[in-house]
């Protein structure tokens, strides 16, 4: 998401990072801004050493021809004038050196950064491969429920990170996870990605929701380090007018009754993260939720609730999702991610998910378009 990033929308093209101003314009114009400076101030020599300006500033916007081409004009604008000025031959010649030298230094370092953009825009293209492999575009709707996802990755050009989610129609309903794994860089994405993975074959296989969870728990015991856990929050739509939630020390998602009171489901009986469980004896619970037309639920994670204003106050997501609550789920993260990055002043400091599931009201549902059939298919948002 900007860092936001809504997904389902269309990709952030890869040429950014090898982007570059159209031609060396700004370069050329500090020249003839020395060159002018000379000629109005008739100082001689005075100002001709800041001619190497130009193609300095060129190593920084063109590849290696476009600071040849400023180096070279500047060079000859240079000898231009102090033969004008009537300036000592030595002198004028040690200047036209040191410019020359300034040139084949920036062409060099200009040929560098290009070769870097280009290697850079590569991983990018990587990175977006990633992405919609890890993070699938979700649909308006999925299911019964309309569905609107945000994700802003902490790292200002980074497309995925710590943060997970997933929505899976099966034959037991719609199935969805949102989770925060501990730690950040690759580490953590591998470590979503294997969450994700378990989850997405589990959640069609397995009847009990518990059952998934203890799939996804015995892989993480097989490949995560002795430190390492990821919290998370799993939901199930098993039949008309329920929702089942375990918490695995995730927290609590926020249900919106169609009175529009915001609820934090707290789990009665706390459970450790994923992959701590042999740690304790403490198992999740399956907490049962009624679930009617026109209720919501959000789901997100800490880099949500945590993140601070310049006065190190928390953002408050339940009085956020209160303002800004509308039936259009897409519309109301939309209306919460733009207030959490004026919180914290444009720039998030941790990855942050937002997941909002709506049922839409029966007048409505047989009112709107016909549902795609999904299934089998495993979905699961920038950002910011």
């Amino acid at each position: 998401m900007s860092q936001a990033r809504k997904h389902g929308g269309d990709p952030i093209p890869t040429r950014l990072f090898g982007h570059r101003p159209a031609g060396p314009l700004l370069p050329v114009l500090i020249v003839f801004v020395v060159v002018l400076v000379d000629l109005v101030g008739g100082a001689g020599m005075t100002w001709l050493p800041l001619l190497a300006a130009g193609p300095a500033l060129a190593a920084t916007t063109n590849g290696p021809r476009g600071v040849l081409c400023v180096g070279l004009l500047a060079a000859a604008l240079g000898a231009t004038l102090g033969a004008r000025d009537g300036a000592p031959g030595p002198e004028l010649a040690a200047v036209l050196a040191a410019l020359l030298a300034v040139t084949l230094a920036s062409a060099l370092a200009g040929a560098l950064r290009s070769r870097r953009e280009r290697v850079l825009a590569d991983v990018r293209s990587v990175a977006e491969a990633a992405q919609h492999a890890l993070l699938k575009p979700v649909p308006a709707t999925v299911g019964p429920f309309e569905v609107a996802v945000r994700y802003s990755a902490a790292a200002a050009e980074a497309r995925i990170g710590g943060d997970l989610y997933a929505l899976v129609p099966t034959p037991y309903g719609v199935r969805l996870i949102v989770g925060d794994v501990r730690g950040k860089g690759l580490p953590a994405v591998g470590t979503a990605a294997l969450v994700v993975g378990v989850f997405r074959e589990a959640a069609y296989d397995e009847p009990d929701l518990l059952a998934v969870v203890d799939r996804i728990e015995r892989s993480l015991a097989r490949n995560l380090g002795a430190d390492d856990f990821v919290t998370a929050v799993v939901a199930g739509h098993p039949r008309p007018g329920e929702l089942e939630v375990v918490n695995c020390g995730h927290a609590p998602p926020l249900l919106v009754r169609s009175s529009e009171d915001v609820v934090a489901v707290e789990s009665p009986h706390p459970a450790p993260p994923l992959g701590l469980r042999a740690l304790t004896d403490q198992r999740p619970d399956l907490q049962v939720l009624p679930f009617a037309d026109g209720d919501q639920l959000l789901l997100y994670t800490d880099g949500v609730i945590e993140a601070r204003d310049r006065h190190r106050k928390f953002y408050p997501l339940a009085e956020g999702l209160s303002r800004h609550l509308c039936d259009e789920p897409a519309r109301t993260l939309d209306s919460i991610h733009e207030e959490l990055l004026t919180h914290v002043g444009g720039r998030l400091h941790d990855d942050a998910a937002l997941l909002l599931i709506r049922k839409p009201t029966a007048g409505a549902a047989e009112a709107g378009v016909p549902q795609p059939a999904l299934e089998g298919l495993a979905l699961g948002e920038r950002a910011v």
